[in-house]
């Protein structure tokens, strides 16, 4: 196998033992260094050109990249990104400016420098606020990436208390980080939510509150494209038509000012159903 290859099989940097271990010679590797086609990145450690910097700290830290730094590796929902990076490190290995991981894997490792999804999830559950680690569980959950029972396999003790709970929350309805936290924040306060929920003449909408309040989220990438902006409008219209009441909120409010939201929420479900004017 050329050096090259091997390193793109590896996640673009690796250990040269790795390298070696998959049969690639050392003159193999001196020449791929002078034509510049890999990378000595330090004693022991070889990239690629332009190879995920990320990538290269973690292997050269003699880690593996786990929890909320793996996310966008599994293509995850992250709350927030990490203000150091998370290492899975075995062997009393300790770096500083990170948060270290030493849960015993589930799984044996993955070629690239990052464990497996599964450990990655066991990780964020036992790391992360309840919210951060329910986002991450719930979009590898409804991809069918992963089983509630493969992990709570995992989740014994008392150690365990707060992670159960969080996996007593996961739930196949959200489309979205948003509608992830949206749940969550109003049955946490004991509003009955309905998750997409089909109604006549108007569609899908992403909550039904109490039976009578549409809850629509507009999330980050929303643009107001005139044509989806008339009939979002529309279904609006139509949904007042029908005495329901409608509120819309966006990424912010759900994701920097929920007590703000679920007040106004409150609010109106105090008011009731919207009454129509009979003729």
């Amino acid at each position: 196998m050329k050096p090259e290859d091997a390193l793109r099989h590896l996640g673009g940097v690796a250990m040269t033992r790795k390298l070696r271990a998959r049969g690639v010679s050392e003159s193999a590797i001196r020449s791929a260094v002078r034509r510049g086609s890999i990378q000595r990145v330090e004693r022991g450690v070889l990239g690629l050109p332009g190879a995920d910097p990320v990538l290269v700290a973690a292997v050269m830290s003699k880690s593996l990249l786990t929890c909320a730094s793996a996310a966008s590796r599994y293509g995850l929902w992250l709350l927030h990104k990490p203000a150091e990076p998370h290492y899975w490190q075995s062997n009393g290995r300790r770096t500083e400016g990170c948060t270290s991981h030493r849960l015993a894997l589930s799984q044996p490792r993955p070629s690239e420098p990052y464990v497996a999804l599964p450990d990655v999830l066991l990780h964020a559950l036992f790391c992360l606020p309840p919210l951060e680690a329910l986002v991450m569980v719930e979009s590898a959950y409804i991809r069918g990436d992963i089983t509630l029972d493969y992990l709570d396999r995992y989740l014994l003790g008392n150690r365990a208390g707060q992670a159960r709970g969080v996996l007593a929350k996961v739930d196949r309805g959200a489309g979205s980080l948003l509608e992830t936290l949206a749940r969550v924040l109003f049955r946490d306060v004991g509003i009955r939510t309905e998750t997409q929920v089909w109604i006549e003449g108007i569609g899908t909408v992403d909550f039904l509150l109490e039976g009578f309040l549409i809850i629509e989220l507009d999330g980050i990438a929303f643009h107001l494209d005139p044509r989806q902006f008339k009939k979002d409008r529309r279904r609006d219209n139509e949904a007042i038509r029908k005495g329901l009441l409608v509120l819309r909120f966006f990424y912010d409010d759900v994701v920097y000012e929920p007590d703000k939201m679920l007040r106004q929420v409150r609010e109106v479900l105090l008011q009731g159903p919207a009454r129509l004017w009979s003729n």
